[in-house]
């Protein structure tokens, strides 16, 4: 039985299972969370331990149809104007609960399209920021940057700001596969952004490219890996494209009969890996790629890679902090999420109240089981002596956990008393693997492809 057909057979061309950013996943969220836990928790963060803080701008100068994200589009700047006066607000509130003295390791901004803010209100937002709490020493500073939404002022205003890294969207460079989802972004735009932010001394890049669009063939995806590797980024996000209309209803715009089968998308995907591994670019987890010495490829090296609400991640801080709608943040205590709905989250904030709308609060069996799904996409291992020195797992609960496993997924595994390792050839299996450590009922929750 080869490798295609050992895979087929397991269920991973049928299958629809989280992408496991968090644990458990968002659809699992309840409004047990309040803005009371969230002002509990925000005390009790520790000042010697640096956090990171997410901005959501959730709007866009067009709507790309492919994406899922919770935006909105908007032709003049008045509503860019005043939500960030909201976040400006909500930032106030955060600092009134946090403690003194506490750093920011890792900032990012993300969307949405976070460069329509125009370079003052960039530079007003940063300000309130350091206002809040200064970065740390060795602090990163990402943005997200869409090359058809950015000019010099921006650029300056975000290099003044303290921007080191940055992240480029990219989908697919062919122009019928950009017009039938909905993102026209030339080849030469996007590296005239590229070109402005290394002139600007930005030591780090970020791209994503999506595989699985309609009429993406192996030529196509191999012309636009090509092209993206021309312009030398640090770090390459290779996302599978997720066609969820029911959640995101301006994907019903995208022709599902030109889609890639699910044996497609897994062969688009190996075309493109092969491109990044034959440049030199380390495989991290199941979807990224990262150049040697780059901080994913080092925490792949040293086993500190982390699985966040942006993929993989070096961040090691223990609390994320969430601005804006929809953002999600995590504490030690569990997650909260806030208002979705952007009108909602102004309404709250200009109440005086941190505008949390649910979340989850952690259980042990939360940490242990988030922990195993964790090494899995990060490692596509677990290790008995790191669950047993972080939980107390015993030998007898780790061998089962192995057995389980292993009788689930027949030849993928090797599971000793020490280790549950999944083997190469089943990598493509790793969140159906990751799921079976899953407590939660996916019954009711719609995710996308396996692979």
């Amino acid at each position: 039985m080869n490798t295609h057909t050992q895979l087929r057979k397991l269920g991973l061309f049928d299958a629809r299972v989280p992408r496991y950013t968090s644990y458990p996943t968002a659809p699992h969220f309840n409004t047990d969370v309040n803005s009371d836990h969230v002002a509990q928790w925000l005390g009790a963060l520790d000042p010697a331990q640096p956090v990171s803080l997410y901005v959501h701008v959730p709007f866009c100068r067009r709507l790309c149809w492919f994406c899922a994200c919770r935006t909105q589009g908007t032709s003049t700047t008045g509503p860019v104007a005043a939500y960030v006066e909201t976040l400006i607000a909500e930032l106030d509130l955060i600092k009134s609960f946090i403690p003194e003295r506490l750093t920011i390791g890792h900032l990012h901004w993300g969307g949405g399209t976070p460069t329509l803010l125009e370079a003052e209100m960039i530079a007003k937002l940063a300000g309130k920021i350091a206002d809040v709490a200064p970065f740390a020493e060795d602090y990163e500073f990402s943005v997200e940057i869409d090359p058809n939404e950015i000019d010099d002022s921006r650029l300056d205003a975000l290099a003044a700001a303290g921007m080191n890294r940055a992240s480029i969207g990219v989908q697919d460079f062919d122009p019928t596969i950009q017009e039938t989802i909905g993102r026209i972004q030339s080849y030469e735009t996007t590296k005239d952004a590229v070109d402005g932010l290394r002139s600007r001394g930005i030591r780090s890049l970020n791209a994503d490219i999506l595989y699985g669009l309609p009429g993406q063939t192996p030529e196509k995806i191999a012309e636009s890996v090509q092209k993206l590797l021309s312009l030398s980024p640090d770090r390459v996000a290779l996302f599978g494209y997720a066609h969820v209309p029911w959640m995101a209803r301006r994907q019903s715009l995208i022709p599902t009969d030109e889609l890639p089968t699910p044996e497609e998308r897994l062969t688009l995907f190996n075309v493109a890996r092969d491109l990044f591994v034959w440049d030199d670019y380390a495989e991290i987890g199941i979807d990224h790629f990262a150049r040697k010495g780059d901080g994913l490829e080092v925490a792949q090296r040293t086993d500190t890679l982390r699985r966040n609400f942006q993929g993989y991640t070096d961040d090691k801080c223990a609390a994320m902090i969430g601005v804006g709608a929809s953002s999600i943040a995590k504490y030690p205590q569990g997650y909260a999420q806030n208002q979705p709905s952007t009108s909602k989250y102004q309404e709250a904030v200009r109440a005086g109240q941190l505008p949390i709308s649910k979340g989850h609060i952690f259980s042990d069996e939360d940490h242990l089981r988030g922990r195993i799904i964790e090494a899995l996409m990060c490692d596509f291992r677990v290790s008995r002596l790191d669950l047993h020195t972080r939980f107390g797992t015993s030998e007898a609960e780790f061998k089962s956990f192995g057995e389980d496993v292993a009788t689930a997924f027949p030849d993928m595994l090797t599971v000793t008393a020490d280790e549950i390792i999944i083997l190469d050839h089943a990598r493509p299996l790793t969140r159906m693997i990751a799921r079976h450590f899953d407590a939660y009922d996916m019954s009711a929750a719609k995710h996308s492809s396996a692979v």
